[in-house]
């Protein structure tokens, strides 16, 4: 069990990668070594579960870990959740396990998630919608939600573009109109107690990410898969006023590593009051950790 108050900060966005690294046979290696290359990552085979949570361990910070459900769309194998999720019940001490479940599996996917929060104390699911090739409001999802909306749960969604397919041939299939921030827009209207969590500074969409982040009481930002130094002033400013307990400290590891990210958020313009929200409490908060 994470120990909140000897902690530093909760990495609200981290991936897990499985044990034998990467797959020749279904392309999953070719899309790991071009985004690593496009964000500069430190590592030449991407790191175990385990070795992320000795990673972690030794940043002192706690991190929320997934795999992507993405085997549909993509073809790239499937992490089994509840091999994840012992992973990190091992590790207890800094990961916290979400899992990701494909919402084309409709009430099958539902009872998955209902299993995995039950069984497998799962504290929160993430969707991928450039990957797994959906719109966040189409009902097909919804049995999903509802399921998850059940559990109390909070729903994790990739927004804008962020570098995954970036440079490859037709940007490796993947389209990015499926993560337009403003379709959690209705998703927050549907399922009101849900925690919902749009993950990443939504480029080209950013100003729609926060009109729905202010707007719906049960919406939140995570500041992962970008360097804060990139980050437009609009969200800084909103990070500093409306938004201040509603931002959430994200890296994206391993394509971006915890300390990268901590460093480059120390240069830029967060009052001091509000770095301590990000940072820690307010993902505290979400997760009922505090």
């Amino acid at each position: 069990m994470v120990d909140i108050k000897k902690i530093r900060a909760i990495d609200i966005h981290t991936h897990a990668e499985e044990p034998c690294g990467c797959h020749a046979d279904d392309g999953y290696d070719d899309l790991q070594s071009t985004m690593a290359k496009y964000f500069g990552a430190p590592w030449t085979h991407p790191p175990t579960v385990p070795l992320t949570a000795a990673h972690y361990r030794h940043q002192n910070i706690a991190a929320v870990i997934f795999p992507v459900d993405a085997e549909r769309e993509t073809g790239y194998r499937r992490y089994r959740n509840e091999e994840v999720a012992q992973l990190a019940a091992d590790n207890s001490d800094v990961l916290i396990p979400f899992a990701s479940i494909d919402p084309h599996k409709g009430k099958m996917g539902a009872r998955e998630a209902r299993r995995l929060v039950n069984e497998f104390g799962v504290q929160g699911f993430k969707f991928h919608p450039t990957m797994q090739g959906f719109f966040p409001n189409d009902r097909l999802a919804y049995p999903l939600y509802e399921a998850i909306a059940e559990t109390g749960k909070p729903a994790l969604f990739h927004t804008g573009q962020t570098g995954v397919g970036s440079g490859m041939r037709a940007g490796n299939g993947m389209r990015l109109k499926y993560s337009n921030p403003m379709y959690l827009d209705d998703v927050a209207v549907d399922f009101p107690d849900m925690p919902i969590i749009m993950a990443h500074p939504s480029f080209p969409w950013q100003e729609e990410a926060l009109s729905v982040a202010t707007h719906k009481p049960n919406v939140y930002i995570d500041l992962s898969g970008w360097s804060p130094k990139y980050f437009p002033q609009i969200l800084v400013r909103y990070c500093n006023t409306l938004l201040r307990r509603k931002v959430l400290f994200g890296s994206d590891w391993p394509m971006i590593t915890p300390e990268r990210w901590l460093s480059d958020f120390e240069k830029i313009e967060i009052k001091d009051e509000i770095r301590p929200l990000i940072l820690k409490e307010n993902a505290a908060r979400l997760l009922k950790l505090a």
